[in-house]
């Protein structure tokens, strides 16, 4: 791969999803993407590029060089400090806000293969608040094959390093001596859909959210991109929803218009209420 090969690739990638592959990632790129030339018969990246642009199979061919580029390690019950949080602190005051409506929106922005849906799925059943409600959390990713996945909803040792044997029994059915599937009445409220968090004409198709999970996925946006996704989840999340992130992920210098919410047990975000509640 040549150095402007791979600024072309780079940048059409980016423009797509906006996803950033940094200067020092040049054999990281050519490395990932070399199998899809010889799968299509391409002589070199140049051609690829061509292909990426103007080939009537550019979509789904778009679609598997984005896979082979991103990193989908996840597992569920990750963070246990923010899912204790959730549950302990935000959970009662969603109960009490929406106790009327009886209806309650969650979204998993960048749900990977799906741990994280079913993780807030789980907890909402753990919490015994909302049973007889109108419950769906939203797992959204631009893999069409880390979807498929978690439609499926069966899992291996590794996405469950973190699930106690207690959790591991309740809300999953043994399929083989290493392989799980989750439970059908957790399943019932988590649905999935292909959504490109870069891409506006995709922003109708969420939904109003009380809350948004959007994890360690602003790590692989620089700043514009970043913004761009804060923008779409202020949108989508109801006036006092909440947003939370990864530990390592933080809205200095990206976004004034959440508010810090200082939880006994973590930190989340909180889209501001023009009519002054809070949701508590």
């Amino acid at each position: 791969m040549t150095a402007e090969e791979f600024r072309l690739l780079r940048d059409f990638v980016y423009g797509h999803c906006g996803i950033l592959v940094r200067d020092d990632m040049q054999f990281i790129m050519q490395r990932r993407l070399w199998p899809r030339l010889e799968a299509l018969g391409l002589k070199d990246f140049s051609a690829y590029y061509r292909y990426l642009r103007f080939d009537p199979q550019r979509r789904t061919e778009l679609d598997t060089a984005i896979e082979a580029l991103t990193t989908h390690e996840t597992y569920f019950f990750r963070e246990p400090r923010q899912l204790k949080a959730f549950t302990d602190e935000l959970l009662p005051k969603l109960e009490r806000r929406n106790a009327r409506s009886r209806r309650l929106r969650f979204w998993s922005a960048g749900c990977s293969s799906g741990e994280e849906a079913y993780t807030v799925a789980m907890l909402l059943k753990e919490s015994g608040r909302f049973e007889g409600w109108d419950v769906e959390v939203y797992g959204t990713d631009i893999s069409r094959r880390v979807l498929a996945t978690a439609r499926q909803g069966e899992y291996g040792p590794s996405a469950l390093r973190a699930t106690s044997s207690e959790k591991l029994a309740r809300y999953f059915t043994q399929i083989s001596p290493n392989r799980v599937r989750v439970r059908d009445d957790v399943r019932a409220w988590v649905s999935f859909g292909h959504h490109n968090l870069q891409d506006p004409e995709t922003g109708p198709l969420i939904s109003r959210m009380d809350a948004v999970f959007c994890r360690n996925v602003l790590i692989y946006f620089d700043t514009p991109a970043r913004q761009r996704v804060l923008r779409l989840i202020y949108d989508k999340l109801v006036p006092g929803g909440y947003l939370m992130l990864g530990h390592s992920e933080n809205l200095i210098n990206l976004s004034a218009d959440f508010e810090l919410v200082h939880l006994r047990g973590d930190l989340v975000y909180r889209k501001p209420n023009p009519t002054g509640g809070s949701g508590s």
